[in-house]
């Protein structure tokens, strides 16, 4: 059995969760904040030296599992796993954002797509010498590849 903990929430101007962006590629420019449990203000150290972060959170109004979805950039059902939906087995969503500032507890972020109240369950310094495929395929997503910059949630997973 595994254990998690929310080290802090994430703030963002997404209040439902129809029409809010899909990834931080569509929300370019939506700034929002993580506040950090104060147990968990030692572990900031030396954050602020980065421009990007990773962000695992939790999936908190997904409304169970699915196996098979519609996924936002498709109209073809697919496997949950070829897909970030939120009807996951472990519902975690993963963003990389623009970390803007940190004071104190607090991460300014920008580039947020996530609903407003996520629990945050981690953050990772993004890296791109480790976290950036040249070569990367992205299967299905090849045909939609014009629209992810703009595409927004609709009311699918609610």
């Amino acid at each position: 059995m595994f254990s998690y903990q929310a080290i802090g929430v994430l703030h963002t101007p997404h209040k439902k969760l129809a029409s809010m962006p899909i990834q931080p590629s569509s929300a370019q420019g939506a700034r929002g904040y993580a506040q950090i449990k104060p147990d968990f203000r030692e572990g900031l150290k030396d954050l602020d030296g980065f421009s990007h972060l990773i962000l695992l959170y939790h999936f908190h109004h997904s409304q169970g599992l699915r196996l098979q979805v519609v996924p936002f950039l498709d109209e073809t059902p697919r496997g949950v796993f070829a897909t970030r939906a939120p009807t996951r087995p472990n519902p975690l969503g993963l963003s990389i954002v623009k970390l803007d500032r940190v004071d104190g507890c607090r991460l300014y972020l920008s580039d947020v797509d996530m609903l407003d109240g996520t629990p945050l369950l981690d953050i990772k310094p993004y890296v791109p010498a480790f976290d950036h495929a040249e070569d990367a395929a992205i299967g299905w997503l090849e045909s939609a590849r014009e629209d992810i910059p703009t595409k927004q949630s609709d009311e699918r997973f609610s």
